[in-house]
């Protein structure tokens, strides 16, 4: 009769299980792709790059003297993260996850009800921030702040609301980042900060779109079942690229004023430009950040750790990326005040980063 270990090793040896990826790896993926694109989103509305003033003509028209909105950009860049959005979830072939509806007679994968809403808060998401930087009077590093500040603001509270535990180095690096923000902000001096009716509802409707978003995915995927996590990154992207570009679309078609104006030139009039290739990569790139920033925040731990580490590394980004157009572009370079921000960042990143002690059963 043979041993208990002789039988045991004609066993065959289970499968090793694939260690989780880090949220460390999604945040500097995150930051890999916001660096160039934060960089190549100011090259191109500013007129930067070479060749742009003598390709621009057809502007004028609309009276912007020869420059590239971000009306304008927004068509082909969403169109482009459309097909990385499709392109990413095949290759991974995580197109299984999501659930299933017939139609036609054909399985298709179909959002549940509640990503669906999440799909359409992060459509809201996109919108609002770029219409956030479009209003005259006040700054982009202003609404920025608000912004950010407040979806720092909401971590906790979502945290609160859906009874997680929010640990102490969590707390800690929500002060620091915070503190971050408000270092920047009053250290602009010059920033504009006169808030119309208008803008003060955008930033109400971005942060309500946050809350949204954060809610359900506390709700469905923040859990230790990387299945339901996959399941809802699936259904919330395959809502919300799509959603945006059939926005922009009707827009273009019903609108009207400038914006619209922007956006039916985005449509019809850049695809034989000497920029399409830069708007395209812009594109790409835009979805990187949508893709590593989701999941990020999709991460099990409590919102008062993921959400600084995605604010972190976009902060971080905007900084590097600032500091490659001084360097390419003859841009000016970060000030002392964003530098001391970066700072804190990065001591919020450091605690975030080191190891918790053992929760007690």
């Amino acid at each position: 009769m043979l041993a208990p270990k002789a039988l045991m090793s004609d066993l065959p040896s289970p499968p090793k299980l694939k260690s989780a990826v880090s949220i460390w790896w999604f945040a500097f993926g995150y930051f890999a792709c916001y660096v160039p694109y934060a960089a190549l989103t100011k090259a191109l509305s500013d007129g930067l790059l070479p060749g742009m003033d003598e390709d621009l003509s057809y502007v004028l028209v609309s009276g912007h003297d020869g420059e590239i909105t971000g009306g304008m950009l927004l068509p082909i860049s969403c169109l482009a993260s459309l097909v990385g959005m499709f392109t990413f979830i095949t290759a991974k072939r995580w197109w299984g996850f999501a659930g299933r509806r017939t139609f036609l007679g054909k399985s298709l994968p179909c959002p549940r009800r509640l990503t669906f809403l999440s799909g359409l808060a992060t459509s809201g998401i996109i919108a609002t921030t770029t219409l956030a930087y479009a209003f005259s009077g006040v700054s982009i590093v202003f609404m920025m702040l608000l912004m950010r500040g407040g979806v720092l603001v909401l971590a906790p509270i979502v945290d609160a609301g859906t009874g997680r535990k929010v640990h102490r180095a969590s707390w800690i690096a929500l002060v620091l980042s915070l503190g971050a923000l408000f270092v920047a902000f009053f250290g602009g001096g010059k920033s504009g900060t006169a808030m119309t009716i208008v803008a003060v509802v955008d930033v109400c409707i971005y942060l309500l779109a946050y809350f949204i978003r954060l809610r359900l995915m506390s709700r469905l995927a923040k859990s230790q079942d990387p299945d339901a996590t996959k399941r809802y990154f699936v259904e919330e992207q395959m809502t919300a690229t799509p959603a945006i570009v059939a926005l922009l679309a009707i827009f273009a078609l019903v609108g009207v004023g400038g914006a619209a104006d922007q956006v039916r030139i985005g449509f019809t009039e850049l695809w034989d430009k000497s920029e399409l290739v830069w708007i395209i990569l812009l594109g790409l790139l835009s979805q990187g950040t949508g893709i590593f920033g989701a999941l990020i925040l999709l991460d099990k731990r409590e919102n008062s750790f993921c959400v600084p580490v995605n604010r972190a590394s976009s902060i971080l980004a905007g900084l590097a990326a600032s500091s490659l157009l001084a360097l390419l572009l003859d841009r000016p370079s970060p000030g002392a005040t964003e530098l001391v921000g970066a700072a804190l960042v990065i001591a919020a990143v450091v605690i975030l980063s080191l190891p918790r002690p053992a929760t007690k059963a």
